[in-house]
């Protein structure tokens, strides 16, 4: 009998672990988040990087010290001026993750005129960020801003030449 039980005791642990390894994320996360957010944390659009060094790619590189999270998104338009690509990289929370994703999905197909439109407000109100986290949308609204900035400075030194 001691032994029956052991054996199951064996397997229920493992499976737990099995189990809490795979999920202890999302779990965490599913505790106080929104859906919206762990859709984007756990399957995040646009990540990686451009080429910093085309003139047709602006970069933003923001940070929030109070919280550590750093995010880059970087936009690429076409000779029309219209933003054909978007990517991040953010080291951050799930929120900030969440947030960055959900900008590189909006800024597309827009123009940089148009992409500063986009307030924080409607990426928290999409995600559903709770107050705590609303820093994690004002950053993505920051890096579409200063991706713009580095873009328009490359194409007036590009006119210049």
């Amino acid at each position: 009998m001691l032994s029956k039980l052991s054996t199951v005791s064996r397997i229920a642990t493992r499976e737990t672990s099995r189990l809490a390894a795979r999920s202890s994320t999302s779990t965490l996360m599913k505790r106080g988040y929104h859906d919206s957010i762990v859709e984007h944390y756990e399957n995040p659009r646009n990540v990686g990087s451009l080429d910093k060094n085309d003139d047709n790619v602006g970069t933003g590189l923001v940070g929030a010290p109070a919280c550590g999270d750093v995010m880059k998104l970087q936009i690429k338009v076409d000779d029309d001026g219209n933003i054909v690509e978007s990517k991040f990289k953010t080291f951050g929370c799930g929120s900030a993750i969440a947030s960055s994703s959900v900008a590189t999905e909006w800024v597309k197909g827009k123009t940089v005129d148009e992409v500063l439109a986009i307030k924080n407000s409607d990426i928290a109100s999409h995600l559903k960020l709770p107050p705590v986290k609303l820093h994690c949308s004002m950053l993505a609204e920051d890096a579409i801003r200063a991706a713009v900035s580095d873009l328009k400075n490359k194409q007036e030194k590009k006119k210049s030449v």
